[in-house]
């Protein structure tokens, strides 16, 4: 029988302790399974979807062996993006909170490298990044990864999709043979198969098949007859449920387009996220979604992997998945952390193929298959109350939460029940201000000081 409290795996004190005041109680699924062969110095393949707990398992793991007064990096934790990697970092940090000199440090593509190039100049422990800037930098010889003792692939069947297999090849050789080697992915397909018999040595495995219980996702199937009843079916769904947080996936950058614009069109609050845009507009559309200032949100499958939203409400398949793994994947984005959610599948004659190996996959319903367009309401387009403002600084200007919840509520005009969530960049700095106070919010942010200096401030969203 396995253990379910963190006290029962032999963790660090500084470990409970801080998990204590974080309120992990106990473990989930994939912790449980995963973390005792972690810290037995196992090497090891886990399956499991977003939402388990995985970055907990791992990072508890890494933080647990960190010897803080060496000067190497000691662990690699590859991310297929950006986003992802920047979510495993601040998890980390919390996590290691109160083992004195910890330093981890991320390095990802999409940010100047002379900043990288200056943190990797003094002691870093665990690196977190993406496996085009971390070959980047072996290229420069500026990453040593001579006394490397675990390496983590986050999301690996992500980063195969992407074409990284050449970069995670060249961090296999900059990196000694006999480290840990640690392998999660949302799904397992050959090619996954493949990697890791290249890169393990004798690894466990572990699987953990949902962190939803049957009652918690609601899934509902409708057919339609083309693309225009498609566009107006994602259209009545919105009106219908009112999500405060909604995820519309579809398989192509085309197709997300046409239902963006569509979207917009109706006045909904919408973005859109797919692998062409920049880097600066992934973080702006990811920041107001996260933030409530946007509450539909429509993606491809591999821009949308490491959303870090725990309060999607619906999710919308504008196409039924290539595979149904996929499908289990992006349904996964509602009914996270205990809470319920709904998933509608959009699909036509042509994708019948698709839908039936889908229903054989999930053992589904007739109920859930025979879902009618006619028990819809129509409702009016449900608009946040929110809206995002960006300021000039960031990390690196020392811009903090409570500096700008400070400055936001100087005169008193603005509570704290005013502002929403606040996310600091590197550069800039995101905070959701509610919409009746815009105006007195924007005023004291161009005139007033934050940290004794005056930073430009605008409304994004």
């Amino acid at each position: 029988m396995t253990e379910s409290t963190f006290t029962a795996v032999g963790l660090r004190d500084e470990l409970i302790d801080n998990l204590a005041s974080l309120g992990y109680d106990s473990m989930t699924p994939i912790q449980s399974q995963s973390l005792p062969k972690i810290l037995a110095g196992q090497d090891l393949i886990a399956q499991a979807k977003t939402g388990s707990g995985k970055t907990a398992a791992f990072g508890l793991g890494l933080l647990n062996a960190i010897d803080s007064d060496s000067r190497a990096i000691q662990a690699l934790i590859l991310c297929p993006t950006r986003e992802l990697a920047d979510q495993v970092a601040d998890a980390l940090r919390k996590m290691a909170r109160l083992i004195n000199n910890t330093r981890i440090v991320t390095l990802c593509g999409g940010v100047p490298i002379k900043g990288q190039l200056i943190s990797l100049e003094n002691a870093a422990h665990i690196i977190v990044g993406t496996p085009g800037r971390i070959a980047d930098h072996l290229v420069r010889e500026s990453l040593d990864l001579g006394q490397c003792k675990t390496l983590v692939l986050d999301e690996a069947d992500r980063m195969l999709d992407m074409g990284f297999e050449p970069q995670i090849d060249a961090v296999l050789e900059a990196i000694p043979a006999a480290n840990q080697r640690l392998l999660f992915s949302a799904t397992f397909p050959k090619e996954i198969a493949k990697l890791a018999e290249k890169v393990m040595h004798d690894p466990v495995m572990v699987k953990v098949e949902s962190q939803h219980d049957e009652y918690s996702i609601e899934q509902h199937f409708y057919q339609v007859a083309d693309e225009d009843e498609r566009l107006e079916m994602v259209d009545r769904l919105l009106r219908h449920y009112q999500p405060a947080a909604a995820v519309i996936f579809c398989n192509t950058k085309r197709e997300v387009e046409a239902v963006y614009q569509s979207l917009q069109s109706q006045r909904y609050r919408v973005k859109s996220l797919h692998g062409d845009l920049e880097q600066r507009d992934r973080d702006v559309t990811l920041a107001m979604f996260a933030n409530g200032s946007v509450n539909v949100l429509v993606a491809t499958d591999v821009a949308a992997r490491g959303l870090d939203i725990d309060s999607v409400d619906l999710v919308i398949n504008e196409q039924i998945a290539f595979e149904p793994e996929v499908h289990v994947h992006r349904v996964g984005r509602t009914g996270r952390a205990g809470a319920t959610g709904t998933a509608c599948t959009l699909f036509s004659q042509k994708e019948s193929f698709r839908f039936d190996r889908l229903k054989e996959y999930l053992n589904l319903d007739d109920e859930a298959i025979n879902a009618s367009a006619a028990r819809l309401s129509q409702n009016d387009v449900r608009f946040p109350e929110l809206c995002t403002v960006e300021v000039s600084g960031g990390k690196k200007d020392k811009v903090r939460p409570g500096d700008i919840v400070g400055a936001l509520t100087a005169d008193k005009t603005i509570t704290s029940d005013d502002i929403g969530k606040i996310q600091v960049k590197p550069q800039r700095t995101y905070v959701a201000v509610r919409l009746t106070v815009i105006k007195e919010a924007m005023d004291l942010l161009k005139h007033g000081k934050i940290k004794g200096r005056t930073f430009k401030a605008r409304r994004i969203s």
